[in-house]
């Protein structure tokens, strides 16, 4: 599933600065939340905007998360958006670069945020971090 969304060659995505940008030096060194290095991780993916906008719209509305997902996403992770656990520097570079900036939350109270890769639009959310 995971590598869908990315690995090594994906980095290059529309947002992205490439491969790892000195990712991988920093593995060995666990520091606050800036500074994890892996983090769980729900999305939706839609082809088309409106569809992702109508996806919005229902977390608006205080629909849980999982639910959004398992109705909008057109991927393999439709059972509730989980793509589980992704490490720095195997996902696209836009994707990533929100992963990583965003806190964690529930599906019932998510914390998300909206981003256009190569694979289409993604409203993802973080569950977890370490």
């Amino acid at each position: 599933i995971n590598a869908e969304y990315g690995g090594a060659k994906g980095g290059g995505a529309k947002g992205g600065g490439g491969g790892g940008k000195g990712a991988k030096s920093e593995a060995s060194e666990p520091k606050e939340k800036k500074g994890c290095n892996s983090v769980k991780v729900r999305h939706i993916l839609c082809e088309k905007q409106s569809k992702s906008l109508e996806a919005l719209a229902e977390l608006q509305k205080g629909l849980k998360f999982n639910e959004v997902a398992a109705k909008f996403s057109e991927d393999k992770a439709r059972s509730g958006g989980d793509l589980g656990w992704m490490v720095r520097g195997s996902m696209v570079g836009a994707f990533q670069d929100a992963a990583f900036a965003l806190p964690k939350s529930t599906v019932a109270n998510p914390n998300y945020v909206q981003v256009k890769t190569k694979f289409g639009y993604h409203i993802l959310m973080v569950e977890d971090k370490k």
